[in-house]
C-alpha cells in the first residue's frame, strides 16, 4: 500500500517526532509513505473560532495537494475529523459543485493512523515494545467524532511489556478545545486539572493519546504541578522496538 502523510501544521512546528514515528512505523509494516511538500493547516482552528469563510481557501488547498492520493493518513483524530465532518460543510457554502465533488471524493481516502492500521492494514501487533504502564485518554474529536471505538486499546493490547492502566472518567474532555484554552484558560486548566488527577489514579507511568493538541495541554498541566507521569503521542510508542528511558 502507498499512502500519503498528511503531518498537520501543529505536527510539523511543535511534534515532528510524531511525523517521524509515523513513518517508522508504516515503513516497518511495508507502507510506502510519500509526503505532498505543498501541504499546510487544514483549517481547525478557522473553523473551531468561526472562520469558516476564511478556512474555505485551505479546503481548496487541501484537496488540490492531495488530489490523486490513495490514501491519506493522519496521526491527529481532531483533523481528521475536521476534513470528514466541516469540509463538506464549507465546499457546500462556496457554491461550487466541482469543490463539493472534489471534497466528496477525498473524505472516504483520508483516515486517522489507528483507522488505517486497524482497518484498512488489518494489523494490531506492529511489532512495539514498551515496557511501562500505560493509560489511554480518548481525545473528543477520536471518541465522539470520528467513533475509533476500541482500535487504539488493541493497538496498545498488542505491545510486548506494555501494562495498559484503566484511565478512570476517561471520556472526559482535558480541556485543551484549541482557541478555548487561550481564550478561557481559567476553565481550561481546571478542567486540565481533573484530567491530570485521573492520570495520576491510574498508577500509570504514560498517558497516550492520538492527539498532541490534547497531550501537550496534559503534558503542560502535569508539568506545572511537576507530576511525574509523561504524555506520548500513540505512534510514538508503536515505533518504539525496545526499551525506553
Amino acid at each position: 500500500m502507498r499512502v500519503s502523510l498528511f503531518v498537520t501544521c501543529l505536527g510539523d512546528t511543535l511534534f515532528p517526532d510524531t511525523a517521524r514515528a509515523t513513518v517508522t512505523l508504516l515503513e516497518r509494516l511495508g507502507v510506502e509513505v510519500n509526503f505532498p511538500a505543498a501541504q499546510t493547516c487544514c483549517g481547525q482552528m478557522h473553523i473551531n473560532t468561526g472562520y469558516g469563510h476564511e478556512a474555505q481557501s485551505l479546503v481548496r488547498h487541501f484537496v488540490e495537494t492531495f488530489a490523486g492520493c490513495e490514501v491519506i493518513v493522519a496521526p491527529s483524530a481532531s483533523c481528521v475529523a475536521t476534513v470528514r465532518t466541516e469540509y463538506p460543510r464549507l465546499a457546500a457554502e462556496t457554491g461550487d459543485p466541482a469543490l463539493q465533488s472534489a471534497v466528496a471524493e477525498i473524505v472516504p481516502r483520508t483516515c486517522e493512523l489507528t483507522e488505517l492500521l486497524v482497518d484498512r492494514l488489518a494489523v494490531t501487533d506492529v511489532g512495539a515494545v514498551f515496557p511501562h504502564t500505560v493509560t489511554y485518554h480518548p481525545t473528543c474529536h477520536s471518541l465522539r467524532t470520528l467513533e475509533l471505538g476500541d482500535r487504539p486499546l488493541a493497538l496498545l493490547r498488542a505491545v510486548r511489556g506494555l501494562e495498559l492502566r484503566e484511565l478512570p472518567r476517561a471520556a472526559e474532555c482535558c480541556g485543551f478545545g484549541g482557541t478555548f484554552a487561550v481564550k478561557n484558560a481559567d476553565t481550561s486548566l481546571a478542567i486540565g486539572a481533573d484530567k491530570v488527577r485521573a492520570i495520576l489514579d491510574s498508577g500509570a507511568e504514560y498517558c497516550v493519546a492520538v492527539d498532541s493538541s490534547c497531550l501537550m495541554h496534559i503534558g503542560g498541566v502535569l508539568d506545572r504541578r511537576h507530576e511525574r507521569p509523561r504524555t506520548i503521542h500513540l505512534a510514538e510508542l508503536l515505533a518504539h522496538t525496545g526499551a525506553t528511558g
